[in-house]
């Protein structure tokens, strides 16, 4: 009989154990770099127009498929779009180009976090690399049941980063600014 106490002490005291550090886990701050990811693409006839310049709906997919990464391996959580705040394109890419996608966390909040992606083209057969977009995308990371969960808070090392994270709270309170504008406006058209 003692034998067995002991055998269910352990195995309510690893039950516990195991509780407590999935909860830790949403509680300890991760690092940007530790999901910031770099992913790839060679650029194909049917990613083009037929003037052989990219689609942007591509460059957008490919956007959201690097940040959507970038938000998972922060969270370890499924992970969905929220809102895209901007995407600017500044040069076409090209059949044949290499597009490559940066992704970093800039910041998180209660359940979400702003995710920047640099979109870069380089011609493989002279090496020239264009910037050719950036992208600003929110994130909202899901638990079992689909609903929004705590993100784990950014452990902010560099001056960049310190520099991204308070560019991107600029971004969230204007976000919340418009927001807070289009439900006034849905209330009373005169407002607008």
């Amino acid at each position: 009989m003692i034998l067995f106490y002991k055998f269910y002490g352990l195995g309510l005291l690893a039950a516990v154990l195991v509780k407590t550090a999935k909860a830790d886990s949403m509680k300890t701050q991760k690092y940007a770099q530790d999901s910031s990811v770099i992913i790839s693409r060679i650029m194909l006839p049917q990613d083009a127009n037929s003037a052989g310049i990219v689609h942007g709906g591509v460059v957008m997919k490919e956007i959201d498929n690097a940040a959507g990464v970038t938000a998972v391996r922060h969270t370890r959580k499924i992970c969905v779009t929220a809102s895209i705040d901007r995407l600017d394109f500044y040069k076409p890419a090209f059949i044949g180009n290499l597009l490559t996608i940066k992704a970093g966390i800039n910041y998180t909040g209660k359940t979400s976090m702003e995710i920047g992606a640099r979109v870069e083209t380089e011609d493989l057969l002279t090496g020239v690399k264009i910037h050719l977009a950036s992208a600003y995308l929110t994130f909202v990371a899901l638990g079992e049941d689909k609903k929004p969960v705590k993100v784990p808070p950014l452990k902010l090392v560099t001056e960049e980063e310190f520099r991204r994270n308070r560019e991107a709270l600029a971004r969230k309170k204007l976000r919340l600014s418009e927001k807070q504008k289009e439900s006034e406006c849905r209330m009373d058209s005169s407002k607008c």
